[in-house]
């Protein structure tokens, strides 16, 4: 029996036929309000990180475990990835020099892009890096440097107009899919495009050096595809701006790498929020007890903030633990992952700011060589596999209601909501 029938015959909910579902067009994610919509309907995201989707399809001995992942993705019923639409001047680039690209790798990122329609999962496309993996911001300046601009920091990245205009010559979003024929920027299979994977600006704790660079690249961004999404790819740190959260901070630290979550979320062009979490590196390296509060208060707060300063939705888009850490278990893993699930269904339930989480990160079987210790593997992970599986039937669940207005805008208590925390749902 389909899955919707059950669930309208199991709750006598007005939940969309099986055949409507079916039938609704493959279209783009948008927003209302402070959630996500796709064809009117609410999309909830239980999704995942995998970066390095690019590089593997560039060689067919590797190609196949793009499919694989997104396969295993699909069965537990993940439908968001978040992944790297850039490799900078590094091994397998596909951005060789400014402006200058690898056909291969392009088709690459090609494959990857219609292989997730094909799975009926979408992507977030981040466009560069904060750190030196794949290139980023330290291959923009050594770009600059070659050309004889004077350089002192990496950070001249955010500020420098010649490198500006580098970052916004990468041509992604004009692409023209050479498998699907559609161009980039007309494919709903891309949920969102991130301006950068976790941006810092070190030499400048004020804020105002980054604030700028967002706010003229989300507009650029915007002016070129303004069907789709943006997003930052903040962190989520607290800064000048709003001094009375630094407390929800995880250091002193945090406050002085030149972000402000809620400065930086009020730009224009930027969709949604962007949050991750790694209370190990942040916190202690070594497992303890503090973690799991820290997650709950630093949920809470950006959940809080998004809904009430920022009229947004909110992704936490990247949580995970180390299996190097010092304590490591994997009961610790299976109840970290449940409390990042746990506090978005609070927020859902009640029709809040909490829209998502990726998982830092999902792989298939026979890529451990590139596990940074944060890897899951479905197949050898059981408990962590039925933890996702829960969470996307609950999502499922309510990206199913028929009626945005009747879920959200009437006060009556929804039998859904006594059902939520069953396990046998």
């Amino acid at each position: 029996m389909s899955k919707t029938f059950y669930l309208k015959n199991y709750f006598g909910l007005p939940v969309c036929e099986l055949g409507e579902m079916e039938a609704d067009a493959w279209t783009m994610v948008q927003k209302n309000g402070n959630q996500f919509v796709v064809n009117d309907q609410p999309f909830y995201v239980n999704g995942f990180n995998t970066y390095w989707l690019m590089v593997f399809a560039v060689d067919q001995s590797t190609r196949g475990k793009v499919s694989e992942l997104f396969q295993q993705a699909s069965s537990v019923g993940l439908t968001v990835c978040r992944t790297w639409a850039f490799n900078d001047g590094q091994w397998r680039a596909l951005q060789k020099s400014p402006s200058v690209y690898d056909e291969e790798v392009f088709k690459a990122l090609d494959f990857v892009v219609s292989e997730a329609k094909k799975y009926k999962i979408r992507l977030i496309l981040s466009l560069t890096n904060n750190w030196e993996g794949y290139g980023g911001k330290a291959q923009y300046v050594k770009w600059g440097k070659a050309a004889g601009l004077n350089l002192t920091s990496d950070d001249d990245f955010f500020s420098h107009p010649t490198l500006r205009s580098y970052y916004k010559a990468h041509t992604v979003l004009n692409r023209v899919n050479t498998l699907t024929n559609v161009t980039y920027k007309d494919d709903p299979t891309i949920f969102a495009w991130e301006l950068m994977n976790e941006p810092r600006c070190v030499s400048d704790p004020s804020g105002d050096t980054l604030q700028e660079w967002i706010e003229e690249m989300a507009v650029y961004i915007k002016s070129i595809d303004p069907k789709h999404l943006v997003e930052i790819g903040l962190e989520g740190f607290y800064g000048p701006s709003t001094l009375n959260k630094v407390q929800f901070n995880p250091n002193t630290y945090a406050q002085q790498v030149g972000t402000d979550f809620i400065r930086n979320h009020q730009v224009l062009g930027v969709d949604f929020a962007s949050v991750h979490i790694y209370a190990d590196s942040w916190i202690s390296q070594s497992i303890s007890d503090a973690h799991i509060p820290f997650i709950k208060s630093w949920m809470q707060a950006h959940i809080d903030d998004a809904e009430n300063f920022l009229g947004m939705p909110v992704v936490f888009g990247e949580f995970g633990v180390s299996t190097k850490d010092p304590g490591y278990n994997s009961s610790f893993r299976d109840t970290l992952i449940s409390t990042v699930y746990k506090t978005l269904l609070d927020s859902t339930k009640k029709g809040g700011s909490g829209s998502g989480s990726l998982l830092w990160q999902l792989f298939p079987e026979g890529a451990d060589y590139m596990d940074d210790g944060y890897a899951v593997i479905l197949s050898k992970s059981p408990s962590i596999s039925n933890i996702i599986s829960l969470q996307s039937t609950r999502l499922t669940t309510f990206n199913s209601l028929c009626s945005w207005k009747c879920r959200w805008g009437c006060k009556k208590k929804h039998p859904l909501e006594a059902s939520l925390y069953h396990d046998d749902l």
